[in-house]
């Protein structure tokens, strides 16, 4: 590392649902406007840019970004890495600028879906998830067949309840937590509270998850600018915010993930990102006071605070 990598604008749209929403272009193109006047600079004095999405042909990216403008950037990223899209789009963005490559880089996501429970659309050759669907087949017989993220997620909280006798409404009080905070967001999807007994009586959409333990298909868009601490000083920039560590490995599977249904869903590869980070940091869990964290379904979030080491594992009736 040769320079640090510092945030100095950010901006993002209000999220829709399906059909609501403006086109992907445009909505992406708003939040790069957005994030540029909030760092206070030009799209000219960018020199590179990520773009992440899932739900797009190729080179999405240049066109969302030549809404904004054609400066001539090298090289633009299109970055489809399924639920981390966002995060590698921001990795990437710091480590062009940590190793001295740029100084002032653009990162940015968007998302336009299609209604309903997410599917393949290359079903004419191997599935990535096929590796998934043998192990989910051999770990889980008597439960039904279904789209891979209900499979996977509805096992592991089912695996989850069962393996520290939790009390189910668990997963719940996480959905009425999570909509009281998107309450108070202007640019959230959902702008009414829950209850519990709502949640927990909500149609059942694979066992172990009801309608409101799982996020709907939402439309979107994000951007942040990163630049280095030399070009923050040339241009007085003295609101930037340092990101001071990222896991390095961007971890992947090992072959722990295929012990059962709770690191099939992740759990490990969360756990040893999470352990790379504080490292790096030179900080801990208990230093933590916020927390923003990629919630599919609410078991997800559940495991995700454990493999980040937020709190212990469940071993009593709530």
């Amino acid at each position: 590392m040769t320079s640090q990598a510092n945030v100095i604008g950010v901006s993002m749209v209000k999220f829709e649902k399906p059909g609501r929403n403006e086109p992907f272009e445009i909505m992406a193109s708003k939040a790069i406007t957005g994030a540029l006047a909030d760092a206070g600079i030009d799209l000219s004095e960018v020199e590179q840019a990520y773009a992440g999405y899932v739900y797009g042909d190729s080179t999405c990216g240049q066109t969302a970004l030549y809404q904004v403008g054609m400066t001539g950037i090298p090289v633009l990223i299109n970055v489809n890495n399924n639920c981390s899209s966002g995060s590698t789009a921001l990795y990437l963005a710091r480590q062009a600028v940590e190793s001295g490559s740029n100084d002032c880089v653009l990162a940015f996501g968007f998302e336009e879906m299609q209604p309903g429970a997410l599917g393949e659309h290359w079903t004419d050759r191997t599935s990535p998830f096929q590796w998934i669907y043998n192990r989910f087949d051999q770990l889980n017989s008597e439960l039904p067949d279904g789209p891979v993220a209900l499979k996977v997620f509805g096992a592991a909280g089912l695996e989850y309840l069962e393996k520290y006798d939790a009390n189910p409404d668990i997963f719940g009080k996480i959905a009425v937590k999570s909509r009281r905070h998107a309450v108070n967001n202007p640019y959230s999807l959902f702008t009414t509270t829950l209850q519990l007994d709502e949640v927990m009586n909500a149609p059942v959409v694979y066992p172990g998850l009801t309608r409101y333990m799982a996020c709907p298909p939402t439309c979107g868009a994000a951007a942040a600018i990163v630049c280095s601490d030399r070009f923050a000083k040339k241009k007085n920039i003295n609101h930037a915010v340092k990101i001071i560590a990222i896991a390095q490995s961007m971890t992947t599977d090992l072959p722990d993930s295929a012990e059962d249904n709770l690191h099939l869903a992740g759990f490990g590869m969360t756990a040893r990102a999470a352990q790379e980070v504080y490292e790096q940091a030179g900080i801990g869990p208990e230093d933590v006071d916020v927390v923003e964290l990629h919630d599919c379904f609410t078991p997800n979030e559940v495991m995700t605070y454990e493999g980040l080491g937020l709190w212990g594992k469940v071993r009593q009736r709530s």
